[in-house]
């Protein structure tokens, strides 16, 4: 082995070891939920299923109702993504290209409030949504995540590399502002839209705290809110707590499998546009 390979072989090492070391829960947690019931909890941990069992996942679904907060869930998610989408690619477009007053000053306000913890506007937009008889609603889980002063920072980056020769001609060909956004417009952003959808529908999914200070009614429960509520009423059962945790990840694992070239190629080319 040459002086030169050491180094590679090195980095290799580490990184193999660091997949590993992050793996091994989710996977720990995949071989779990096929256990019999009390089996994870056996010391020392064992790392496969003595029988592979289906039931904890029969259970989710049949006695515990899990089929409902999955489409709580799906429905929060993919709503507030095709939402954020649309509002935060037209928002980012205006002030990116559209000339109007304030916009820059309009814009660092919008920026300065990156550093502010969503924790801290939870309160007053729960007091908002309360006046307009939103709280305990699907509607009222979703609108934090119809906008982001972060989606409409990617999308104005991304959009600042758009040629404004290129609009301009669309105008004096008769086009108008709605028509050059939806023919020109988004067909160009569309990389670093992939990006944004995959970011706001993880969020969406994964989302805990905001469900749980919006809704009352069990039946409207997200599938975080529903697998916390479980953990406390079968508090000994670890392995029907990792089926649920195992049906909470599979898909949001699945989306980013499946858009993972588009993603990167958004992030890429959005930080050298940027």
């Amino acid at each position: 082995m040459t002086r030169r390979t050491l180094p590679s072989v090195a980095v290799h090492a580490v990184l193999v070891a660091g997949a590993l070391v992050t793996l091994t829960p989710l996977l720990w947690m995949v071989s779990a939920s096929f256990m019999a019931t009390g089996e994870a909890n056996s010391f020392p941990p064992r790392l496969l299923p003595r029988v592979f069992t289906f039931q904890h996942y029969a259970d989710l679904f049949v006695r515990l109702k899990l089929a409902r907060y999955f489409l709580n869930s799906t429905v929060v998610a993919v709503t507030g993504t095709l939402v954020s989408l649309l509002v935060n690619s037209m928002a980012g477009y205006a002030f990116a290209k559209l000339r109007f007053r304030g916009r820059e000053r309009v814009f660092r306000t919008l920026l300065a409030a990156i550093v502010i913890p969503a924790q801290v506007g939870m309160l007053p937009l729960f007091l908002l949504l309360k006046a307009m008889g939103l709280v305990n609603t699907t509607v009222g889980v979703i609108i934090p995540f119809m906008a982001g002063v972060f989606g409409i920072f990617m999308i104005r980056q991304y959009a600042l590399s758009i040629p404004d020769d290129l609009l301009d001609a669309a105008r004096v060909d008769g086009a108008g502002e709605f028509r050059i956004f939806w023919t020109i417009v988004l067909p160009v952003i569309r990389p670093i839209m992939v990006t944004l959808a995959v970011f706001v529908f993880l969020s969406a999914w994964n989302e805990f705290m905001w469900p749980l200070i919006v809704l009352s009614d069990e039946a409207k429960y997200t599938l975080p809110v529903a697998l916390a509520s479980l953990s406390g009423e079968h508090v000994l059962d670890t392995e029907l707590m990792m089926a649920g945790s195992v049906l909470t990840v599979l898909p949001v694992i699945i989306l980013f499998i499946a858009l993972q070239r588009a993603y990167i190629r958004g992030v890429m080319m959005g930080s050298m546009k940027g």
